[in-house]
């Protein structure tokens, strides 16, 4: 078996669009800096906006001024000499002709940064075009369609050209340190395994929360909502990460193997129990960051019962974690941006101290965003001569001050050129994902359960801080 030649071109189609601007290009920009892009790789910036090369050029220079706070004149003479544009159309059978010219052969990653209602048309002219080849790869950017059946046909389309070993489904938070270092932490470290399970964690909270609201998505976002947009991909993900069991080795197949274990546990979403196990919401007027807020229907300025806000139970119903429910929530307009993964210990079963109020639950905390930290809340006797007074404070392996904080596409740009899936979504986890959503929507339609107003710079409707009280439990918002 012959080795794949090297990648010497990444084509990004839909160059021009705020994806490539806001990470694409500067993840390159920073790989290039710490040399490790290729001697020899070309950057194509493709979309269907007419433009000079050197226009191009100066408009991803005037992006990455703003965007990169190390820019640097060396660095970008040589970067700058990477980049070419062509423009193209997928609806015209000789739309790629310009970029086939580029490519002129050579080993190319294909980057669809484009609505996924293009990943069809635009594989079908890769085809075409003579650019599919062997050595060719293609990544496609979330989402896989709005539920299973959109899915299916949007893969189908894809694996008519490209085998499954050359397609990469990305989703940015797998490039995320923190994510990276929960495997590590979790398979590593013999503290934690023995303890990872029913016995000893009482539950779990996947929080995804952003300040922002919907902003000039509306085209996108009114059709998909938090559910579809967030839960189905990035809160899916880390939920398997969470749970799966120890793989047999670090291979990309090993741990997607498990993680689809993880989604096929998941208990089914029936409309019996939708009101109890989850909660809608879509914000409304309010202050966000000091700041006045208008709210969805207003930003909107038209009817919607589109949800931007999620709150939801979901059970896996295997032997690790029969009984420990698993809380995720996500939504915008809220307080604070974070990107949090807490692991909640149960209490201990005796305290040689009596009943007392200083006595905390140790508690794993995960934090991806804002500020990327693992701590462990653990007990400790306070100083003092007399008495026993107990303080909980947190063991951090906090990343801060490890250097520049890298863009989590930077990871998954070189793993993507070296033909590394580990970092990348299997085609039938993104498919049962898509199952379990649609099992969500289906008994939301069947109940008629319209979204529940939120104010803007709240955590969401009563109904998401019922959905833990209920049992006991509460939303970590410290």
């Amino acid at each position: 078996m012959t080795e794949p030649r090297p990648i010497e071109r990444l084509v990004i189609f839909g160059a021009t669009g705020d994806l490539a601007a806001r990470m694409l290009l500067p993840s390159l920009y920073h790989l290039d800096a710490d040399g490790l892009l290729l001697g020899p790789l070309r950057i194509i910036g493709s979309a269907r906006t007419q433009m000079t090369r050197e226009a191009y050029v100066e408009r991803v220079r005037k992006d990455l001024e703003v965007r990169a706070d190390d820019f640097d004149e060396a660095v970008w003479t040589r970067f700058a000499q990477r980049l070419d544009y062509c423009d193209s159309d997928v609806s015209r059978p000789d739309g790629l002709a310009g970029v086939a010219a580029a490519v002129g052969g050579a080993a190319a990653v294909y980057f669809l940064a484009l609505s996924p209602s293009l990943y069809g048309a635009v594989c079908r002219g890769l085809d075409a075009a003579g650019l599919a080849c062997d050595d060719c790869r293609i990544v496609l950017e979330k989402p896989l369609g709005k539920d299973l059946e959109t899915s299916r046909a949007i893969n189908a389309e894809v694996s008519r050209v490209f085998a499954e070993s050359r397609v990469f489904r990305i989703d940015h938070y797998l490039g995320k340190e923190t994510v990276q270092n929960l495997l590590a932490l979790r398979f590593a470290n013999t503290l934690f395994e023995p303890l990872w399970n029913n016995l000893a964690v009482d539950h779990v909270q996947i929080t995804v929360a952003e300040t922002e609201g919907v902003g000039d998505r509306w085209g996108y976002y009114d059709e998909y909502g938090a559910l579809r947009d967030m839960v189905q991909n990035h809160m899916l993900q880390l939920l398997s990460l969470v749970a799966m069991e120890p793989p047999a080795d670090s291979g990309a197949d090993s741990v997607r193997d498990e993680k689809v274990k993880v989604l096929k546990s998941l208990r089914p979403f029936t409309s019996a129990e939708a009101h109890q196990m989850s909660v809608r919401g879509q914000y409304r007027s309010g202050v966000v960051g000091g700041k006045a807020a208008p709210g969805y229907l207003e930003e909107k300025g038209s009817p919607s019962d589109t949800e931007t806000f999620v709150a939801l139970r979901a059970d896996i119903d295997n032997w690790r974690w029969a009984g420990v429910p698993f809380y995720l929530r996500t939504g915008k307009c809220l307080p604070e941006r974070r990107t949090q993964i807490v692991i909640q210990f149960k209490p201990l079963p005796h305290s040689i101290f009596g009943a007392r109020d200083d006595l905390m639950a140790n508690r794993l905390v995960i934090d991806l965003q804002p500020d990327e930290d693992i701590s462990l809340l653990l007990n400790n006797r306070g100083p003092g001569l007399t008495g026993t007074h107990l303080q909980a404070l947190p063991l951090s392996l906090s990343l801060a001050g490890n250097g520049r904080r890298r863009i989590a596409y930077e990871r998954l740009f070189l793993d993507a050129f070296a033909g590394n899936p580990a970092l990348f979504v299997r085609r039938d986890e993104v498919e049962l994902a898509w199952a379990w959503i649609d099992g969500v929507a289906k008994a939301w339609n069947e109940l008629g359960m319209a979204p529940r107003s939120y104010a803007a710079g709240s955590w969401g409707p009563p109904g998401a801080f019922a959905l833990l009280e209920r049992t006991g439990r509460e939303w970590l918002d410290e």
